[in-house]
């Protein structure tokens, strides 16, 4: 069996090529996933360098197979809400960042649309928060 090559990261495939990042191009001092951020979204936003979750994964290398990750070691019994919340999310060096509604809004300041994402007839919640609320029946 031969082992698959590493996945390259855009960072990565950004330096190979010899091109510049394609987010704050004309600022060198940016990440290829940063944004330039206005003022009011920098104060207490975190480290600006990788950091270590409490999973043992550094987040914010570009580095996206880590031996520790949940990823890497999925099950069906994986419960994906293992890899919720902040630690798993880098505040300046996110690929999230990148989208158009992100960009206006961190960059620009223009806030995104009300309800593009509700669903009011659906319940997309997770199911384990639906545990501690009654049944329909009841």
């Amino acid at each position: 069996m031969t082992e698959e090559p590493r996945r390259k990261t855009a960072a990565t495939a950004a330096a190979e090529a010899d091109e510049k990042p394609f987010a704050g191009g004309d600022d060198p001092a940016l990440d290829p996933f940063e944004i330039n951020f206005r003022s009011e979204f920098k104060e207490g936003r975190g480290p600006r360098a990788p950091f270590t979750n409490s999973h043992g994964v550094v987040i914010g290398d570009h580095d996206y197979e880590s031996a520790n990750s949940p990823l890497e070691q999925w099950t069906a019994d994986t419960d994906p809400a293992v890899m919720a919340g902040d630690e798993w999310v880098h505040p300046y060096k996110d690929i999230g960042f990148l989208t158009d509604e992100n960009r206006d809004y961190f960059e620009r300041g223009i806030a995104p649309a009300a309800g593009i994402f509700m669903h009011p007839d659906k319940n997309a919640s997770y199911a384990a928060a639906e545990a501690d609320e009654p049944s329909e029946a009841e």
